[in-house]
């Protein structure tokens, strides 16, 4: 028991602070506690994900084999923690300006990632379950957080009633796997899945699972609630879902996929390979009309689930690895983007309408440079770090035979770079003024400014982060 304990001591430090943090806040100032709540848990979470990052532990199982911690789990559950730490600083001031103060807000937020942290050690189908719960149950909350608001009451309701659904597709496909497995451990369906022909009961408990993960990812064709939710939700809280969220999703997925239907991989690269392309297609074509910045950039993070599923759908370790690449490089682009977003306003009040960019430039160089930057890696035009990204999932899915898979990819691509140029032709070359201005807390300018200057200073050697990836990559495939 003190092994299996100190191997979820982070979980189990992020679960309580936030258990007694909500309890003495309800007992002493409750709102005007806000902002010291949400630097304490930004700086746990910075601490935490340093710890993860610097211990070099080797890789061990909890609880029966329920809970598993490798050089993977340890990869995505830094960046996540990272995420999470930046969107909480960097939106604090917009939650402020914007009447959102709640206590509970960077609460929910912490047991959101304490589910994240969950779901990429799972390797049960009822950790699994019970992480991503964790997860959706506190997103749900958030995303209604403006109570005042009908957009963002009913973002929280779309997202929960969508969520439940995918949520019985999950549990559905678990049972399933179970009931054709014999066992709900990762370790022992993979052993079904290896011996031999794998049974159509197995593949059809594959495809619910899959379909229930998907989901979260907002991957097409379950992509439906994202835009309405992007948008509904208060900005900062829409900055978190784009960014954490997305890379624990992808890592449950990669985790589900490699540890427990690893045997099974030319099943299951149909399914994803299918998602992957109708995922960047809808995305490049769907945000071309959008005229709302959140409702293109759900767009976006639609067709960019798809370009880290072609680097999965490769089921090689260069694909994980290239997958492990890009979400990170995705992270960074994101919230940079959403850190100028947040601060977007006309006389005091929030607006997210593109047109309102006009002409930006003019009073805001500086902004308007590192938003530049944002869209250019976002679009994946060289030589910024998005390009890079792309080009590692292009170059898996290629080693994969998948060659069709990334001409969908580049097309997509092109397509796509549209609506981000589009951004930047408003900003320096709009017809009429606009009216947009950009007031920025400290930490927001630094999120911004941090993340333009890693899409390009990222170019010489991505800091690091391939050698990371390649372990946590060996580390699942193996």
């Amino acid at each position: 028991m003190t092994t299996d304990l100190q191997t979820i001591l982070p979980e189990l430090i992020l679960a309580v602070y936030a258990m007694l943090a909500l309890v003495g806040a309800v007992y002493t100032g409750k709102d005007a506690l806000t902002g010291v709540i949400t630097w304490l848990t930004a700086g746990l979470m910075a601490v935490l994900a340093i710890w993860i990052g610097t211990s070099a532990a080797p890789a061990t199982e909890a609880f029966g084999g329920l809970f598993i911690s490798d050089a993977f789990a340890q990869y995505a559950k830094v960046a996540i923690l990272l995420a999470g730490a930046v969107v909480l600083v960097a939106g604090q001031e917009a939650v402020a300006r914007r009447g959102l103060g709640r206590f509970e807000y960077p609460l929910l937020i912490a047991l959101a990632t304490v589910g994240m942290m969950m779901m990429v050690s799972a390797g049960d189908m009822m950790s699994l379950y019970m992480g991503l719960e964790l997860q959706s149950l506190a997103l749900y909350v958030v995303a209604a957080m403006n109570r005042d608001s009908v957009k963002s009451t009913e973002a929280g309701m779309k997202y929960f009633v969508l969520g439940a659904l995918s949520s019985g597709l999950l549990l559905y496909g678990a049972s399933l796997t179970y009931g054709y497995a014999g066992t709900t451990l990762f370790s022992g369906i993979i052993g079904a899945v290896s011996g031999g022909e794998v049974s159509l009961g197995l593949l059809i408990g594959l495809v619910f699972v899959s379909a229930g993960l998907a989901f979260k990812i907002s991957a097409v064709p379950f992509h439906m609630w994202t835009p309405d939710v992007y948008e509904g939700a208060p900005s900062p809280v829409t900055a978190f879902f784009a960014t954490a969220p997305k890379l624990a999703a992808m890592g449950l997925f990669a985790r589900v996929l490699f540890d427990a239907f690893g045997g099974a991989v030319g099943d299951w690269q149909q399914i994803i390979s299918l998602m992957a392309i109708l995922s960047m297609a809808l995305g490049a074509v769907a945000a071309i009309g959008q005229t709302n910045i959140k409702r293109l950039m759900a767009y976006s993070s639609i067709s960019h689930m798809g370009f880290a599923l072609m680097g999965l759908s490769a089921g090689t370790a260069l694909g994980v690895q290239a997958m492990l690449v890009y979400m990170a490089i995705y992270l960074t682009m994101n919230v940079g983007t959403f850190a100028f977003i947040m601060s977007m306003e006309r006389d005091g009040k929030p607006i997210t309408e593109i047109a309102s960019l006009n002409q930006f430039a003019k009073g805001e160089p500086l902004k308007a440079l590192a938003v530049l930057v944002l869209m250019f890696s976002l679009a994946g035009v060289p030589p910024t770090v998005g390009f890079f990204g792309k080009l590692y999932v292009l170059q898996a899915a290629v080693d994969a035979g998948l060659t069709w898979l990334a001409i969908g990819g580049v097309i997509a691509s092109v397509i796509s770079a549209f609506y981000y140029l589009r951004i930047v032709y408003y900003m320096y070359f709009g017809e009429t003024e606009g009216t947009a201005e950009a007031p920025m807390s400290p930490a927001a300018w630094v999120a911004l400014m941090g993340s333009a200057a890693v899409m390009v200073l990222g170019v010489i050697n991505l800091f690091g982060i391939e050698t990371a990836a390649a372990a946590a990559a060996q580390a699942l495939v193996n």
